[in-house]
């Protein structure tokens, strides 16, 4: 069972790490994909983070901005989010992939791959 927690009222240009830890089965060895939705629109990817090599995908949009790290001893994966945008406001996911998969594919965003999702943590940017 996956939870993202973490999220809350920020102030434009500020920051905030997302948490994403999961009980009864080790990250270590799981792609991990983190997910938004915004009010109004489309569930869509933010990035996607393969397991062993580290080999990660960031959106466009949150490119330069967003760092994803995989804290192994508390079994965690965290979104660490800088110069956030009125944008960025949206309910944040995570979610491994189908299968066990270790690998985030090129397509990372593809949400079918996706089958172990978390309950949402909410981050609201505005001043």
């Amino acid at each position: 069972q996956l939870q993202a927690s973490g999220g809350g009222l920020v102030q434009p240009g500020g920051s905030l790490r997302l948490s994403c830890v999961a009980s009864g089965d080790s990250l270590e060895y799981h792609a991990i994909g983190w997910f938004r939705r915004a009010p109004g629109k489309e569930r869509e990817g933010v990035s996607c983070t393969s397991a062993m090599d580290g080999e990660l995908y960031y959106a466009d949009s949150v490119q330069g901005r967003f760092t994803v790290s995989r804290d192994k001893a508390n079994n965690a994966v965290y979104l660490e989010m800088h110069n956030l945008l009125p944008e960025d406001s949206a309910v944040y996911y995570c979610a491994t992939r189908a299968n066990r998969a270790s690998r985030c594919k090129i397509k990372w965003s593809f949400e079918p791959d996706f089958a172990n999702w978390g309950q949402g943590t909410l981050v609201t940017v505005s001043s």
